[in-house]
């Protein structure tokens, strides 16, 4: 039985507006996994004067309410700053949806993370966080869990290979059971660094692979 998808829904699913990827992006996140049904990345370009998003694209894996909602959410936030992007939740995205199927509801909010994350990436990035809490051990490890492990689809600590964090004087090292020539090592590298560096008492991210 087909889920009952609004006009809306179907036109942003066909017709999504802002897919892509910003290659010189200010800014972006992934949230979700492939392995879990639903994937999205969202990519900003931020004018540094006035805080405004002047461009944002998405791109998405997964059902029809996941890119709709991707494409709704980058609409709602194209031309707004950063504290009005912010603000944006998963029921106006379903609203402006025509609404989702309560089955579904989770791709809207999907979406919003994916939004908020690429925002708190801006910030670190150029030290707007307005609370700053010195980088834990726990927080190190909760970023991880937003790095995806490529030969599974699931993020690096539910795959078990993040072997060791260690965090002291501005240095965070991690330990990854993977071989070093691993092919995918470069690539999970590189996401480690997008997800730790921005931190603000972060001043080097050291990836090492044991494996």
């Amino acid at each position: 039985m087909p889920l009952p998808y609004s006009e809306t829904v179907m036109e942003h699913f066909r017709n999504p507006k802002n897919v892509g990827r910003i290659e010189d992006a200010d800014a972006k996140s992934v949230e979700g996994s492939p392995a879990c049904g639903d994937m999205v990345a969202v990519y900003l370009k931020v004018d540094e004067a006035s805080l405004r998003i002047k461009d944002i694209k998405f791109e998405s894996y997964g059902c029809a309410s996941n890119i709709a909602t991707g494409s709704i959410i980058t609409e709602l936030a194209k031309g707004k700053t950063l504290d009005e992007a912010k603000e944006i939740t998963w029921q106006q995205a379903s609203d402006a949806l025509g609404g989702l199927p309560p089955i579904k509801t989770h791709c809207s909010v999907l979406a919003v993370d994916g939004l908020r994350a690429a925002i708190e990436n801006y910030e670190e990035r150029h030290g707007l966080v307005k609370e700053r809490t010195a980088t834990t051990v726990d927080e190190v490890m909760r970023r991880l869990k937003h790095v995806m492990n490529p030969m599974v689809g699931l993020d690096l600590v539910r795959t078990k290979v993040v072997k060791g964090v260690e965090v002291s004087d501005g240095v965070v090292k991690i330990t990854i059971d993977l071989p070093a020539d691993h092919q995918f090592s470069a690539n999970i590298r590189e996401e480690v660094s997008d997800k730790i560096a921005p931190l603000w008492d972060v001043k080097t991210v050291d990836v090492e692979f044991v494996g």
